[in-house]
């Protein structure tokens, strides 16, 4: 192991050194060539796992800061320039709503959630299946990680489910007895659900900076209102296709519904704790939905959350402090999205968008917008992070598109959203997607076949009943 990444460290930088020099093309300043080089190299670092990503990303920052490509001459502002992300209030927001997702965990609220929906919907295999994924929906508006909304709260619930009617993660001939099917499923609906909002997962606020540094901006109501037509009908249409391409050999689940209220008996009365977070839940719902009424943004609205669960003790300094996964977030956050605005503010994208659109300048923005979504959702079979995908090409082909003409809330939304759609190609094209593959339910080649209609099938949605959506509501 370790060589393989000696390998790919020495591949990475020998790349990025090769672009550095290369005389920077015509119409670009030569910082911004020398930027495109360090980029490149961290994305290229991330995607083959060269190093971590919070590593590649400190090694990026040193040589910003070292090159002084954001301020030549000038050493003190250049590290300034280079740090510059870490105060983007689009980061904290991210930083944030996974210390609120904590929350749901910790008190026990997300299982509460789910166990309900089983309850209800959980007589057949088709019904539990849509029971999870209406538990992820539920949760995913304050629980930006679909890695923990997917593989912390879904994944351990759809597990036990599968195993109490005889599905075995280690027994293969038991597999398509129910586990293979609510495996696909549950993960595909982390991704509609991650789709639909926001703060759904960690890359959508990503988008919405890009966005903005384009002149497009999106708020936490703009997206959901955007989302939820298309989301829904995703909801409805995936599970009943799932369960024609790939269908569980058990059709009757009768005893889910006893085993969930069996689990809410254990678990007792709602806490006073899970009563708390609720009320947390709520008023963050009511704040981002009605934010601009108020002049409150979504970030502000999410340190408003954390206070009160820090009030009230839901969660204490020291919960905050041991959350991984949101201070990692955070760091490799801030450099990406520094070094993807760095680009835009020295022209780069601009420049990119002009050489593209001489290309393909000739066809209708109706012809480019398809083609343009389908260069960025297959492309992702290259990628092993939604989050460096969209680093690397969602503003250059945002751009792209705008120059062509085609209308820019249209494009900024469809990307967002195919930015968690393109997901389900791969068992590494997202968060959740190693936890779920790794239950060992679903083999490599169905996983890939499976994962490639389903994205298709989401992809048309979006596109055509998501885009009708968007005209009705006079959003292009």
């Amino acid at each position: 192991m370790k060589e393989v990444k000696i390998t790919q460290t020495i591949i990475t930088f020998a790349v990025g050194l090769i672009i550095w020099f290369i005389p920077a093309p015509q119409g670009v300043v030569i910082e911004a060539w020398h930027l495109f080089a360090i980029f490149v190299a961290t994305i290229l670092g991330i995607i083959l796992k060269a190093a971590p990503m919070g590593t590649m990303c400190m090694i990026a920052i040193a040589l910003t800061a070292f090159t002084q490509v954001l301020a030549p001459g000038e050493a003190g502002k250049s590290i300034t320039l280079a740090l510059k992300g870490f105060g983007d209030k689009v980061i904290w927001l991210i930083g944030i709503s996974f210390f609120i997702a904590r929350g749901f965990i910790k008190t026990g609220l997300g299982n509460r959630i789910a166990f309900l929906f089983i309850r209800v919907f959980g007589k057949s295999s088709l019904g539990l299946a849509y029971g999870l994924g209406l538990a992820d929906v539920v949760l995913a508006p304050a629980v930006p990680s679909n890695t923990a909304r997917g593989g912390g709260i879904i994944y351990p619930i759809m597990k036990s489910m599968s195993m109490s009617f005889g599905s075995m993660p280690d027994q293969p001939e038991t597999h398509r007895k129910l586990g293979a099917f609510l495996t696909l499923n549950s993960y595909n609906m982390n991704l509609i659900a991650s789709s639909m909002f926001l703060t759904g997962t960690a890359s959508n606020p990503m988008c919405q900076k890009f966005a903005l540094n384009l002149g497009i901006k999106i708020s936490w109501m703009s997206w959901a209102t955007a989302a939820i037509v298309p989301g829904i009908v995703s909801f409805f249409v995936i599970p009943f296709v799932l369960y024609k391409i790939y269908p569980p050999e058990l059709k009757s689940t009768g005893d889910a519904p006893q085993i969930a209220s069996q689990k809410l008996k254990e678990m007792g009365p709602i806490s006073r704790n899970e009563w708390l977070m609720l009320l947390t839940f709520f008023i963050l719902l009511f704040l981002w939905i009605t934010g601009d009424l108020f002049s409150i943004d979504a970030t502000t609205t999410a340190f408003i959350g954390l206070v009160v669960l820090l009030l009230t003790s839901v969660l204490t300094w020291e919960d905050i402090k041991a959350e991984k996964g949101a201070w990692d977030t955070i760091v490799w956050f801030s450099v990406l999205v520094m070094m993807a605005s760095s680009l835009n503010e020295l022209g780069f994208i601009g420049w990119f968008s002009d050489q593209v659109k001489a290309e393909i300048g000739g066809l209708s923005w109706q012809m480019a917008f398809p083609i343009i979504i389908l260069v960025y959702f297959f492309s992702h079979y290259l990628f092993a992070s939604a989050t460096a995908h969209v680093a690397a090409m969602y503003a250059a082909l945002l751009g792209v598109g705008i120059s062509i003409g085609i209308p820019g809330l249209l494009l900024a939304f469809m990307l967002g959203f195919v930015g968690s759609l393109y997901g389900t190609l791969t068992h590494y094209g997202h968060g959740p997607a190693p936890v779920f593959f790794g239950s060992g339910y679903v083999d490599l080649k169905s996983w890939w076949v499976k994962g490639l209609i389903t994205g298709l099938v989401m992809l048309l949605i979006y596109m055509v009943i998501g885009g009708l959506w968007m005209r009705v509501i006079g959003y292009f």
